[in-house]
């Protein structure tokens, strides 16, 4: 059952620097379908299709995050056009705002939207990230209107609702296993499966039973197992449903 599509990975990251190749021949070997590694920056960018072009059921996504931003952000925008061109770039992520960070607001928004610009541009999707900045990431995408996800979705079900109707997907991870997740589960409940998306954001937010440990994405099945128990479906069919979701907004055939 290689049904298991990671919409938002960060292999890149030092949490795998001793076993990240075993890791992922064994993920691949495993359930997991496909995996979209995330770009940060100029450097994680690079990395993420790199590491694509070594494993067929991996894929890039090139982008500047709110927190790595710098007065040098909006040339380096430049530099990940040129690397969007790869063909195993499948979207500008991750992008968007996070308040909780002392980075500049307004240059935040500045980034932000130009690399919204940018996909629309090159017709790829984004992966939005949004972190105690809910009204303004609305008010930018009302605006703008992104083919794309809300990544590690944090706000309001009614927020989640108008998300949807704007054509987007919702991303959810290992959140919506922890007891404390009221808003994510109520989230779950009211938008369709059709609009849900399946992430990690690894090697953060391992789900219940491996919270607190390293995540990676075969442990989606988790998340997989909960958002059945919400919607009364079938684990399978959560999978199945969400791999063709996945597939569809990352241009990519399942």
């Amino acid at each position: 059952m290689k049904d298991i599509f990671d919409t938002h990975a960060h292999y890149n990251d030092p949490a795998f620097d001793e076993d990240r190749d075993q890791l992922l021949d064994a993920i691949f070997q495993g359930d997991v379908w496909a995996v979209v590694n995330q770009g940060t920056d100029i450097a994680s960018s690079q990395w993420s299709i790199e590491y694509a072009r070594r494993y067929s059921g991996m894929y890039a996504a090139v982008g500047l995050h709110p927190e790595c931003l710098d007065e040098n952000s909006l040339s380096d925008i430049a530099v990940i056009k040129e690397l969007a061109a790869d063909e195993k770039v499948v979207a500008i992520g991750e992008i968007g705002l996070d308040y909780y960070y002392n980075v500049p607001r307004d240059l935040q928004k500045k980034v932000f939207i130009r690399q919204l610009e940018l996909a629309a541009e090159l017709g790829l999707p984004v992966n939005i990230h949004d972190r105690e900045a809910h009204g303004d990431t609305m008010e930018i995408l009302r605006r703008y209107k992104p083919r794309g996800i809300l990544h590690c979705f944090s706000g309001s079900p009614e927020m989640a609702e108008e998300i949807v109707k704007l054509g987007m997907y919702i991303g959810i991870g290992g959140v919506v296993t922890f007891k404390n997740a009221r808003k994510t589960v109520e989230t779950v409940e009211r938008i369709p499966v059709e609009h849900i998306l399946l992430e990690t954001d690894c090697p953060y937010l391992a789900p219940v039973p491996k919270r607190g440990k390293r995540n990676d994405s075969s442990n989606i099945l988790y998340v997989a197992e909960r958002i059945a128990e919400i919607k009364g479906m079938k684990t399978e069919e959560v999978l199945k449903a969400t791999k063709i979701n996945a597939g569809r907004v990352y241009n990519v055939s399942v």
